[in-house]
């Protein structure tokens, strides 16, 4: 059977994007490998009407509400190939060997984050180490926070987060803080540490604080960290999908419709624009799910 679109990646920007079109009465089908970037999350917060509620009941809501359009269609699977065919429409091969194909197609494969390798990081990720404090702030309001620097841009990040709370910034050994800036930041009542980090220390999935290398404890309720990202899937490199240079990492290149640089394919979601949360991540969706669906009509 061949679809009018196939839906890469079943999460905010993947579903929002397959709503748009079997809401238009095209036949739709979405392959979904199950792991969505924020599932390491208890809660996903700034949803609208949505605050709190744990990623994966969200998700698994609006799959329920997709399955009720008889036109679409879920695969569980993991896309290990992607590539145009000779009708003008796309193929896709999954992990089981099923073939798929289809007139359009839409790439919501997200990102991967690429943590920090300090011990005792990864296992507090999406519960107090963290990303995005519109997302998970609040919840540490008032408390002991750190920021761990990464580029430059931490000197920015790291006064959004002195917002929520007493902040340190954790340059981890890092040289490359001017000395205007770090004045700047002192004058904001932001704490800085120069001293390398040896690890995290407190029972999991908690924080109680950052031990550094000299054998210091700084005590801490959260670290936030903005990690490097790749790419999620390799289909868009696969087929020829231009990339633009993200802050944290590569981006697929698309136009104001989600179109990317090759015919035919369209991306949404983290791995195609550079603010990512849920909230943008469903917008970006429904954007490129409507683009889709003219597309189909206008065969542009």
């Amino acid at each position: 059977m061949q679809f009018d679109a196939l839906v890469v990646g079943g999460s905010f920007a993947g579903l929002s994007a397959a709503m748009q079109l079997a809401r238009a009465r095209r036949s739709v089908c979405v392959v979904d490998a199950g792991a969505p970037r924020n599932r390491f999350a208890a809660a996903a917060h700034g949803f609208f009407g949505q605050d709190g509620v744990a990623p994966r009941t969200m998700i698994d809501q609006a799959r329920a509400k997709l399955l009720a359009y008889p036109s679409v269609q879920f695969v569980a699977g993991t896309a290990q190939t992607a590539a145009a065919d000779a009708n003008g429409g796309f193929a896709l091969a999954l992990d089981s060997g099923q073939q798929l194909r289809a007139r359009k197609l839409l790439l919501a494969t997200g990102v991967q984050d690429v943590l920090p390798d300090i011990p005792g990081l990864r296992e507090r990720w999406g519960a107090s180490v963290l990303h995005c404090p519109y997302c998970h702030g609040y919840e540490f309001g008032g408390q002991a926070l750190g920021v761990l620097y990464a580029v430059p841009g931490s000197a920015h990040h790291v006064q959004l987060i002195a917002d929520w709370g007493p902040t340190t910034l954790f340059l981890n050994g890092h040289t490359d803080l001017d000395a205007a800036t770090a004045a700047q930041l002192q004058a904001k009542g932001i704490a800085i540490e120069p001293a390398p980090l040896q690890g995290l220390e407190g029972p999991l999935p908690q924080l109680a604080g950052v031990r550094l290398t000299d054998g210091r404890l700084v005590p801490l309720d959260a670290l936030f960290v903005a990690p490097t990202q790749r790419m999620g899937s390799s289909l868009a490199e696969q087929l020829g999908c231009a990339f633009d240079a993200g802050p944290m990492g590569p981006l697929i290149r698309t136009d104001a419709s989600k179109l990317s640089s090759v015919p035919g394919v369209y991306a949404a979601g983290d791995a195609a624009q550079t603010a990512q949360n849920a909230t943008l991540a469903s917008a970006d969706g429904v954007m490129a799910g409507v683009a889709l669906h003219q597309s189909l009509v206008f065969g542009t």
